[in-house]
């Protein structure tokens, strides 16, 4: 059976049970519900006890080499039915800012000449609120809106090159399409003969033309090495964005394993890495590629990404792949338990990341602490702003 089959018959057999609508609510449901989410501040929660198990178990040593109080991680279970998401609530919201942002993005985007005709769905889209959610270690809106930028760019490459057919996506073309980019995104030096080519391409492909101006102003507010994580994770998603053509061009459904690692690289680690670079300091390299690091934020970006999979698999079209579908073909079961079962998974590796923290903050630099503590911050404006955005909420067409 191909992909496209597998998908299409799990969804017709899903939803025959279960309508589009009433699942779209149970997943917004999922975000909206706040109350009981853990603390905005990482410190807080990383005194609890799930993190003091861990670190003792990781490190060796006996608890009482820690004196951590201790604190429950979990609230108790919700009597509606509604899985309880770990994930913290947004450290701020400042409509302003974000609308001020906003306001640059999309007038940025008409000059670069991503999303034409389709201004004003973007504006509605929230970008610009996503970004102010997720670094609120700064109110300066140049910095907000140098990260915005990039964001955009990568967003108009999902939907412009692999997931909408109707903007031109081909998955049969995503590699070399990709490769073209990433000649721009890592700028590549051509011999003299065939330079101009590559020049007419970064001035006339419009997604070329969004990154090219975005990094110029990212680089404003980075160091050279914060430059380089940045430019060295978008290959690690163009690398994941060939996997899921793989899955399409040969008819293939994977494994939820399989999903998973691509979700690994497919993830909001391009802004996520950003995050002390938008706050005006800078983790050091030594830390930040330090490999227990790179496994909690990493770990942190995967959990995320699975509320995008949440929301957005509830408007997707159906050969599109998201993790509650895939857990549903290869289990059986359906498909709001697999919403279910996505979201404990997602609580274990958010519990994971609280674990790694408290090690990490134990033995690192006050930079690397701070460095954790805006990863977790960005998670909770990540929540708040899937909940919210108008990209997952209102719209008949189909969106990822």
């Amino acid at each position: 059976m191909s992909a496209a089959d597998a998908l299409s018959g799990f969804a017709a057999d899903a939803l025959s049970g279960f309508a589009a609508d009433a699942l779209s609510g149970f997943a917004a449901a999922i975000l909206a519900a706040t109350g009981r989410a853990p603390s905005a501040e990482l410190s807080q929660v990383a005194a609890g006890p799930t993190a003091l198990d861990r670190l003792t178990d990781s490190t060796g040593l006996g608890r009482s080499a820690f004196r951590i109080p201790r604190s429950p991680m979990l609230p108790p279970p919700t009597d509606d039915g509604v899985p309880e998401l770990f994930c913290p609530g947004p450290v701020r919201d400042d409509p302003a800012l974000g609308e001020t942002v906003n306001d640059g993005i999309v007038e940025w985007a008409g000059q670069v000449g991503i999303y034409p005709g389709q201004l004003d769905r973007l504006r509605a889209y929230n970008f610009g609120r996503l970004i102010m959610l997720t670094h609120p270690a700064t109110n300066d809106p140049d910095r907000l809106l140098a990260a915005a930028k990039c964001v955009v760019a990568e967003w108009a490459t999902d939907d412009y090159v692999v997931d909408e057919v109707s903007l031109g996506a081909d998955p049969a073309v995503v590699g070399s399409r990709l490769a073209k980019l990433h000649a721009v995104v890592d700028p590549a030096r051509l011999p003299a003969r065939y330079a101009p080519q590559l020049d007419a391409y970064r001035r006339d492909e419009p997604i070329a033309t969004a990154f090219r101006s975005a990094m110029e102003h990212l680089a404003r507010y980075t160091t050279v090495a914060q430059l380089g994580r940045f430019q060295h994770q978008l290959g690690i998603l163009f690398l994941a964005w060939n996997q899921e053509a793989d899955w399409h061009v040969n008819g293939r459904t994977p494994p939820v394993w399989e999903y998973l690692v691509q979700r690994h690289l497919n993830n909001f680690l391009p802004p996520m890495v950003l995050v002390d670079a938008v706050a005006g300091y800078e983790l050091s390299p030594d830390e930040f590629f330090d490999p227990r690091v790179r496994r909690a934020y990493t770990t942190a970006a995967l959990a995320n990404v699975l509320l995008n999979d949440i929301h957005s698999g509830t408007c997707e079209s159906d050969t599109d792949f998201n993790l509650p579908r895939v857990i549903s073909i290869e289990e059986g079961c359906s498909l709001r338990d697999a919403v279910t079962r996505t979201v404990e998974i997602h609580n274990e590796l958010m519990h994971a990341f609280v674990a790694d923290a408290a090690t990490l903050s134990l033995i690192g630099s006050p930079n690397l602490r701070r460095f954790l503590a805006d990863i977790w911050a960005w998670l909770g404006g990540s929540r708040e702003w899937h909940a919210t955005t108008s990209r997952y909420h209102g719209e008949a067409t189909t969106r990822s």
